[in-house]
Formats: C-alpha cells, structure tokens, sequence
C-alpha cells in the first residue's frame, strides 16, 4: 500500500473553474439534487438527470489542471507507488495534467464514463464529453441495456471506498486539499497516519483541524509546494 495518501475534494477544482456543489450561481443550483442526484433518479427522472450530467460533461471540456494537479500528477508519476491519489472529485483534471486514469482513485465516479445499468453487464464507455444519448442513443453496445452516468448517486454503493480504507491502513503521510470533510471522514483518517497535513482555503466546522500535523489555510495552488516538499522528505529518503 502506499506511504502517502493525497486525497482532494471540489477545492483543488475549483481554481480551474469547475463548479463546486455548495457554490452560488454554479450548475448546480439550477437543478434539485434530489431529483437528479438521487439512487432512483434514473428510474423517476431520467430524462432530467441525463440532461445535468451532459452539462456538467460538456463543461469540462474546456477546463485545465491548475498547477496543485500539475504537482500531485508530477509527485505520483515520481513516486508511482508510494503515493495514493484519490479524489472526491468526478471531473477528469488529473487525467488532463498526465496520470493514467488507472492511476487516480475516483470515490464518485468519472464524469466522461456511462455506465450499463445491467448488474450483470456493469460495462463502462468513455465517451468524453459528448451527451450521453449520443453515443449509440443511450444503449450499452455490449448488451442493448440504457447507460447512465457512470456517477456515485446518493444512496448508492461507492465501491473504490474500499481501496481508500486499504491505503489508510499502513498510511504515513494523509494529505488532504480542498474538501469541507463533510462526505469522508478525514478527522477519524488523520489518526490513523503517521503525519497529516490539511490544505483548505479556510476552516470547515466538520473538520478539526488539532487532528491534523500541518494545516495551511490558503488556495491549493499556493499550499502545493510546500505540501510537495513534505512528501519529497518523506519519499526521497526512503
């Protein structure tokens, strides 16, 4: 398992202009969550839900690394099995800075995947960042189910939860950037790790930060040098 644990949340994202869930104005508070985000949405909106995710696709079309991804995918490529990059995030940010999607632990889902809604089947499709009907008109080419997207709905199973409580296990760096720790439990993971470290851009009632070895107050593109160079001390004497 890997030595050091790097997980992101919308934070890290956020500098590149992808819209986080809580923020004012974004993409998503034109719909209800509940409607298009929930285990039965397929099923009670299809339609509607299909329609989010083809725009939240589309917008990251355009959108680029920022240099804290530029850092981390620099750091695993390095140090490819020393360091765990696992993301909260469902946007393909860290594929676009160079990391083999194999490479990047994605607790949520990828939001450039559909996925056959066939238990038995459960095949993926890239289709980058067209709009799910487009590709076959919605139907899995394996088995002629409907696909979805290959998103983590409320509600739902997120099996890649199990990889991160592997990595947790022998875990002597947990560095967090830019998650309010309101999904995953970093408080509960910090103690579990030799030496944490807690980049956000300010505090988050869910996250104590007296937990945490280091904490840094600031953007992620800011903390990211200075996170870099804990994890060279760390992997670069081993």
């Amino acid at each position: 398992m890997a030595k050091v644990v790097i997980l992101s949340g919308a934070g890290i994202s956020a500098e590149s202009g992808i819209s986080t869930f809580r923020e004012s104005g974004g993409l998503w508070e034109q719909y209800d969550v509940t409607v298009i985000c929930n285990y039965d949405s397929m099923q009670k909106n299809e339609s509607l839900t299909i329609e989010f995710y083809d725009k939240r696709r589309a917008d990251l079309e355009d959108k680029e690394p920022n240099y804290a991804h530029d850092v981390v995918a620099d750091l695993k490529e390095k140090y490819p099995d020393d360091i765990a990059v696992i993301t909260q995030n469902v946007d393909n940010l860290f594929e676009k800075a160079g990391l083999k999607h194999e490479d990047v632990i994605h607790l949520h889902g990828f939001m450039t995947e559909v996925r056959c809604q066939n238990p038995e089947c459960n095949k993926t499709f890239d289709i980058g960042y067209k709009s799910l009907y487009d590709d076959h008109n919605g139907f899995c080419l394996t088995c002629g189910t409907r696909l979805r997207p290959n998103i983590v709905f409320f509600g739902e199973a997120a099996p890649m939860y199990e990889e991160l409580n592997e990595h947790i296990q022998d875990c002597e760096l947990f560095i967090v950037i830019g998650t309010r720790g309101n999904v995953v439990g970093v408080n509960t993971i910090a103690q579990y790790a030799q030496r944490s470290i807690l980049n956000n851009y300010e505090p988050s009632p869910a996250i104590e930060d007296a937990l945490f070895s280091k904490v840094l107050y600031k953007k992620a593109t800011d903390a990211i040098e200075e996170i870099a160079d804990e994890v060279e001390t760390l992997l670069g004497s081993k």
